[in-house]
C-alpha cells in the first residue's frame, strides 16, 4: 500500500489526498509535479527512475478500503535537491526512457 507523503521532497509544497500535482517514482519519492517538470526533467534524484502520477486513496468506504480506514501518510520527508549533484545524473538519465534507465 502507498504511503502516500504529504509534501513535494524538493519544495516542501502540500500534496494531500486528493492532489493532481503528486507525482511518485517506485520507491514512493514524491515530488510535485513543478519540481519533476521543471527541475527534475522526470528524473528522480534519488533512485534514478521516472515518475508517474500518484494515485489518490478512495474516500467512498463501500468497499472498506478507504482513507478513512487506511489513512494517508505522515512522514513529511523534506531533502531539497542538490543542483550541483544532481546535475551529472540528470544528464546522463534524462535522454533514456524511464523504463530502460
Amino acid at each position: 500500500m502507498l504511503e502516500m507523503r504529504p509534501t513535494c521532497e524538493n519544495c516542501n509544497k502540500a500534496l494531500p489526498n486528493d492532489s493532481d500535482e503528486a507525482m511518485v517514482c517506485t520507491f514512493e519519492c514524491t515530488f510535485c509535479t513543478t519540481c519533476v517538470e521543471t527541475i527534475l526533467h522526470n528524473v528522480c534524484p534519488n533512485c534514478g527512475g521516472g515518475f508517474e502520477k500518484r494515485p489518490t486513496r478512495p474516500v467512498n468506504c463501500l468497499t472498506g478500503n478507504c482513507v478513512e480506514k487506511y489513512p494517508v501518510g505522515t512522514r513529511v520527508v523534506h531533502k531539497p535537491i542538490d543542483k550541483g549533484t544532481f546535475q551529472e545524473v540528470l544528464e546522463f538519465l534524462k535522454k533514456i526512457d524511464p523504463r530502460k534507465r
